[in-house]
């Protein structure tokens, strides 16, 4: 797959670009600074302008090998226009997701490496995140909060870079999904979300500069999800 342009451009929420293809109440852009979902993440909420108008995005979808734009209505877009990403719930977006890196890291480290089975963010400012944890112990888990809030507060620097998959496959910790991996862009490689000093991990999602941009978060619940998963939830304090 390609980079996608809000990886390489992560504060750009706005671009003007060129119609490469359309049908009505869908269109393919010759570059757009939206996330279209994926890993949990939701996809990107926001608006297709041009000239006297402007239609609503109503998601994405994946066609031989090309991502479309669904719109809101059924119109056929020409031209020249201008892809806007909603701030806010991008913004929303980003902190869940380095909130939940957040949550991981800790994890990972207090409880022996465990995996992720799952993780959702949601548009209620929630999200969770399961874990591979046999018969771990639920308070140790919500003891975690003030280590995650620490973690906002120190405002540590998020980052990213690329690395073949080959080479993240054998570094402990940088595939830390039990079940799926970011897929490799055209090139083979992953790309690898660090947090300064806490974690390193292969992501395709949209993350904060740094988690000072993050809300305090609290741990809503911990439940039990069968034998070996428990489902972490957290939100905006």
């Amino acid at each position: 797959m390609a980079r996608y342009f809000c990886h390489e451009f992560p504060e750009t929420l706005t671009a003007e670009t060129e119609v490469a293809d359309a049908r009505p109440g869908a269109v393919l852009l010759a570059r757009h600074p939206f996330y279209p979902g994926g890993g949990g993440q939701l996809p990107d909420r926001g608006v297709i302008r041009w000239q006297g108008g402007e239609v609503a995005v109503a998601g994405f979808e994946s066609a031989g090998g090309r991502l479309w734009i669904k719109l809101a209505e059924p119109i056929e877009v020409t031209g020249t226009v201008e892809a806007a990403v909603d701030p806010v719930f991008r913004q929303m977006m980003r902190e869940l997701h380095t909130d939940l890196h957040i949550v991981n890291a800790l994890v990972f480290q207090s409880f022996d490496g465990a995996l992720v089975t799952g993780a959702q963010m949601n548009d209620d400012g929630t999200a969770r995140i399961d874990c591979d944890l046999p018969g771990a112990d639920n308070d140790r888990l919500r003891a975690l909060e003030p280590a995650i809030n620490d973690a906002i507060r120190q405002d540590l620097a998020v980052s990213d870079r690329y690395m073949p998959l080959d080479e993240a496959m054998e570094v402990n910790g940088l595939l830390r999904s039990r079940s799926v991996a970011p897929p490799p862009d055209a090139d083979g490689n992953v790309r690898i979300v660090e947090i300064a000093g806490l974690d390193a991990q292969a992501c395709g999602g949209t993350h904060l500069a740094s988690t000072g941009g993050s809300r305090r978060v609290r741990i809503l619940k911990i439940e039990n999800k069968g034998r070996h998963n428990r489902r972490i939830r957290i939100g905006f304090a």
